[in-house]
């Protein structure tokens, strides 16, 4: 394969979606009264979005940053980490001492087609009322659900 050039093409959220899932996720939080912060990653890891409700927890902010980039690194939703880890607490151990590793629900992958092009993030209430926030903020944009 000596000269030949290989590339690869990806897909990534563009900042417009990355604020439009914001805006949605914010927009259910407030209509169920939660406070919540959220930010929306790239596949990469990188900031696209970010909105925080007022009054929202101030270190909602830094874990929404982190479940979001949980999410992309990994490629699935925080919420399953305790299930897929049960057996291996060490493992569990190991991987709760990494920077910006979050392992509680609240980060969702963000997929289009069956890849991931990004990641959401949500902070400031419960886990599942964390990851209904997110969930709603990908639902703002249909073109993201998978088949």
């Amino acid at each position: 394969m000596s000269g030949i050039c290989m590339l690869t093409e990806e897909s990534s959220l563009s900042w417009q979606s990355a604020s439009q899932i914001c805006a949605a996720s914010c927009q259910y939080a407030s209509e169920h009264q939660l406070k919540i912060c959220v930010w929306v990653l790239d596949r990469h890891g990188n900031p696209l979005a970010m909105q925080r409700i007022n009054h929202a927890p101030l270190p909602s902010t830094d874990i929404a940053r982190k479940k979001a980039y949980t999410a992309a690194s990994f490629g699935f939703g925080t919420h399953l980490w305790q299930q897929r880890l049960a057996d291996k607490p060490h493992l569990l151990s190991g991987l709760t001492q990494q920077p910006d590793m979050i392992l509680f629900g609240g980060g969702l992958p963000v997929t289009y087609k069956g890849q991931m092009v990004g990641a959401v993030g949500v902070s400031g209430a419960s886990e599942a009322q964390d990851q209904a926030c997110a969930a709603a903020g990908i639902a703002a944009l249909p073109e993201l659900q998978n088949p």
